[in-house]
């Protein structure tokens, strides 16, 4: 009797883990359905369920909407350059903390990752009122400052933990047969932590994509991406353009976050 009750317990926990994980992935997912569909809507309120046909119309409107591509290309070139600043930061960040020993190395590795655990309307504020102290106008540039100090946390956790993985006896072999500081992290230490710069350049660039919190405090009267969704908003007939450019930003953000995925798997196998 134990053995048969033992049984069938291990046969229902797989079926309530299976109900729960498909229970928690269409909470998740069945929203961005919903925004799908209605980005083919032929209502132009966008607002009845189920929509009463379906038309492409609505890709093509937005597609000719200038604001949109502005926005667009603003958006990409702040996570370029965001991410590209991320990845220098936190990469030499990665490797002080890992590779030497030095009082207050804690601390400073806390100080490192607060930011992304800060809600961003509080990295904003602050933002705002150092950006507003010293007299700095709001620019790209500032916009790319706050996208900085989340996305430096993304890459740098990466790195560190190959770091941590990575032995340093190849490092202290290399330099013992007479390789200076750049040979060695050229053929070295690059390749060894190469997947997690990828994969950490990636999750970085898929957060500065779609920030919005924190550019509302950084970009002054610049409109990215997000913002520009967020403006539409108010304009009810907009609705199915607004649906098909979260499609798009859903589209964009998604490619290398399943790429950073498939890294760090690939990589932990």
């Amino acid at each position: 009797m134990t053995r048969q009750k033992t049984s069938q317990n291990s046969e229902k926990a797989p079926r309530l883990l299976t109900a729960t994980a498909i229970a928690v992935l269409l909470f998740l997912h069945i929203p961005v359905i919903i925004i799908l569909l209605y980005a083919f809507t032929t209502d132009e309120s966008a607002y009845t369920f189920p929509p009463p046909g379906l038309t492409t119309r609505w890709w093509a409107v937005a597609w000719g909407r200038q604001d949109f591509w502005q926005a667009l290309g603003l958006s990409l070139r702040v996570a370029l350059v965001a991410t590209s600043v991320a990845l220098v930061l936190g990469t030499l960040a990665a490797a002080a903390v890992s590779r030497t020993r030095f009082f207050g190395r804690e601390s400073i590795s806390f100080l490192l990752i607060l930011p992304i655990a800060l809600p961003g309307i509080v990295t904003g504020i602050a933002l705002r009122a150092a950006i507003g102290a010293g007299n700095i106008p709001f620019s790209f540039w500032t916009i790319v400052i706050g996208h900085a100090t989340f996305c430096v946390v993304v890459v740098y956790n990466n790195v560190l933990a190959r770091f941590r993985r990575t032995g340093h006896s190849l490092i202290e072999a290399s330099m013992d047969l007479g390789a200076h500081g750049w040979q060695t992290f050229r053929f070295i230490v690059l390749p060894a932590i190469s997947t997690a710069l990828l994969a950490g350049g990636m999750l970085a660039f898929a957060l500065s994509f779609d920030e919005v919190i924190v550019t509302t405090f950084t970009a002054g009267q610049q409109s990215t991406l997000p913002i520009w969704i967020f403006s539409q908003l108010t304009r009810p007939r907009d609705r199915p353009v607004t649906n098909v450019v979260a499609m798009i930003v859903i589209a964009i953000t998604f490619i290398p976050i399943i790429l950073a995925h498939r890294l760090t798997s690939e990589q932990s196998e």
